[in-house]
């Protein structure tokens, strides 16, 4: 920062150190694609394996080695529905752990800007629609994710905390629903794209008659391509400071029946399709008002249907590699 004082967001230095915590998975994988693009030379990244970010000691190690200049927290556990109503206690201690040893880490060793990415189950329940910013702790957390809703909104408010009381121009960003090339196809830990895909083209390989989906159909969700993801972070980071979280998503949602069509559509299954509405639904819609984000000037650019072929092309072709 400046001796004054006073910060003005503006491109990043290509040469100097960037680590992205979390870069193999979903989000963390693009915004090292992105980044890479953009000839950025210094990236950093570990793998669970070779830096385990609960343990305090080995993140202040790490930072102490490398020193980078700019972080991207994008490290986190994540699930889908039934993951997070079974593992509350993971999903809460695992981020809170994940979040303070990064931040703190972060800010004993100077890092200079850092985004933390959260997530658009911060917002209340019955939010609104669209949901802005300031709509942040009005309402009840939807229940089958208030563990790890709870966490994130713990790791906004500690990035508005070092930034009052440090004065440093950290920033956070919350994507709605993402989907894309690295995602977790697991059947039994995917958020709904990705299990719908795995749950179709299934079905289309051995010629089944059924799918049967849980839930109703009838929530409404937004769904932003992970490549839009990564270029909104490296956007918000040479564009954007403020002590507001900003929302990141296309503003347009659909039903899950009317993205079940289209995934079935995308992996040529032609039979029937049902659903099961003794399963819970989850939150009723959610749909993120992006006016703050397209008032800075970006905008997302890649459409469901081709952001969906591109990701049953991917989950085919790594279909022996990939997380299921």
């Amino acid at each position: 920062m400046p001796e004054d004082g006073t910060f003005k967001p503006g491109p990043l230095d290509r040469a100097s150190t960037f680590y992205v915590a979390g870069h193999r998975g979903l989000v963390g994988s693009a915004i090292w694609r992105k980044l890479e693009a953009e000839g950025f030379e210094s990236l950093v990244g570990r793998a669970s394996s070779e830096l385990d970010l609960k343990d305090r000691d080995a993140v202040f190690a790490f930072f102490a080695e490398t020193k980078p200049r700019y972080v991207i927290l994008a490290a986190a556990k994540v699930g889908g529905i039934l993951a997070n109503n079974t593992y509350p206690v993971d999903f809460l201690s695992d981020n809170l752990r994940i979040q303070v040893n990064v931040l703190d880490a972060a800010l004993k060793h100077g890092v200079e800007r850092l985004l933390f990415l959260g997530s658009s189950c911060i917002y209340p329940k019955y939010a609104e629609q669209p949901i802005r910013e300031d709509s942040l702790l009005t309402g009840h957390l939807e229940p089958t994710n208030d563990a790890y809703a709870i966490a994130k909104i713990a790791g906004i408010m500690q990035i508005q905390a070092i930034r009052r009381q440090y004065g440093v121009p950290w920033i956070s960003a919350m994507p709605t629903n993402l989907y894309g090339p690295g995602d977790n196809f697991s059947a039994t830990g995917s958020h709904v794209l990705p299990a719908l895909i795995r749950r179709y083209d299934e079905a289309a390989k051995v010629g089944a008659n059924v799918v049967t989906n849980w839930g109703t159909g009838s929530p409404r969700r937004e769904f932003l391509h992970v490549d839009d993801m990564a270029s909104a972070c490296l956007y918000l980071l040479e564009h954007y400071d403020g002590t507001s979280q900003v929302n990141v998503g296309t503003g347009k949602d659909i039903t899950i029946r009317e993205l079940a069509s289209i995934v079935a559509s995308a992996v040529g299954y032609e039979g029937e399709i049902e659903w099961d509405s003794s399963k819970p639904d989850g939150t009723p819609r959610k749909l993120l008002d992006v006016s703050k984000l397209n008032n800075a000037g970006w905008s997302a650019s890649i459409g469901l249907e081709e952001g969906i072929m591109d990701t049953v092309e991917w989950y085919r072709q790594h279909s022996l590699s990939i997380r299921t």
